[in-house]
């Protein structure tokens, strides 16, 4: 009975810390480890969000940008980071649905290692092709790539990155043969879409849509769930194949153990953050729309787009550079 009441005097003690720590927090800065450099679409949202997230929790938050090794790097540091609510994660589809299936072995378990704090944001990737490609629709450009198995290259940003991904679900769904052509980075890749050294691109919005409205590169779908407030003239590639989602999502996460308070008051926040119009504004621009999810709901969805992205490298035969 001593023991019983000792441990339960000690989890008492302890929940009243926790509590009492959320209650003051935060008292000192908070570092927001991003896996990617400066500049670029992630590194950008992240500011985004981290600007009002600093002003409403009166603390300043660092950016610390972390790239290398498909985001392996920062999500490493991040999870083996102290759990004190100090350190927040910026993490996206590659991360920490995809990584898992790619690399045999992972410094970081996107599961067990990290907190889910909240959803935010979702990108969808565009299905673009050159202007020469005579499909003007996507059941017309499955039959043509069914006419000519492997005859059609697609583009994307890279190995192993969500439009990469997104390119092999619509093969993996479509039931077609289209040649991977892995670029590093979206630019070089729209370049030669533009130039028909490619016939497909898989890309995110951003450097898309300005060729699409140029004239120079045509969208025969936006490669999400659901029509793209940037392009609503432009269906969905969920309209054809029913169930496709090869959207790019944006949560924040904490290493594991972080306290629940925290991470409950850091979710709220940021709820409120994704419903301001000048942050929304600017997740558009860089081709986001808000998106939100609570601790419990990232979790499930976590581990479903987990096993979702593992079938689809196991039969693609992705292996990581």
């Amino acid at each position: 009975m001593k023991v019983f009441a000792s441990a339960l005097l000690a989890c008492t003690l302890f929940a009243a810390h926790a509590s009492a720590l959320a209650q003051s927090y935060p008292t000192r800065p908070i570092k927001f480890i991003v896996p990617y450099g400066p500049g670029g679409g992630s590194d950008t949202t992240s500011r985004i969000i981290a600007k009002p997230l600093a002003e409403m929790l009166g603390q300043q938050i660092v950016i610390d940008n972390r790239p290398g090794a498909g985001t392996i790097i920062g999500a490493e540091l991040a999870a083996k980071s102290p759990p004190d609510g100090y350190t927040i994660f910026s993490g996206i589809t590659g991360t920490m649905a995809i990584n898992p299936s790619i690399y045999a072995k992972l410094p970081y378990d996107p599961v067990k290692d990290f907190a889910p704090i909240a959803m935010v944001a979702v990108g969808p990737n565009v299905l673009a092709v050159h202007p020469s490609v005579p499909a003007k629709n996507v059941k017309e450009l499955i039959a043509l790539a069914k006419a000519r198995p492997g005859q059609l290259s697609y583009a994307s940003s890279g190995v192993g990155g969500a439009p990469h991904l997104a390119g092999e679900l619509f093969k993996y769904m479509a039931g077609v043969e289209m040649l991977h052509v892995p670029y590093k980075g979206a630019a070089p890749a729209t370049i030669d879409l533009i130039a028909g050294n490619v016939q497909v691109m898989f890309a995110g919005l951003a450097p898309v849509v300005p060729q699409v409205k140029a004239g120079k590169v045509r969208a025969l779908a936006v490669a999400g769930a659901k029509r793209s407030v940037a392009l609503p003239e432009v269906p969905s590639l969920s309209e054809t194949l029913k169930g496709y989602d090869g959207s790019t999502w944006f949560a924040i996460f904490a290493p594991a153990g972080t306290p629940n308070d925290i991470v409950e008051k850091l979710s709220a926040d940021l709820a409120k953050i994704m419903t301001r119009k000048d942050v929304i504004d600017q997740l558009l621009q860089q081709g986001y729309e808000p998106w939100t999810m609570g601790p419990k709901e990232l979790a499930s969805y976590e581990k479903e787009q987990i096993a979702k992205w593992a079938k689809v490298i196991k039969a693609a035969g992705i292996k990581g550079e």
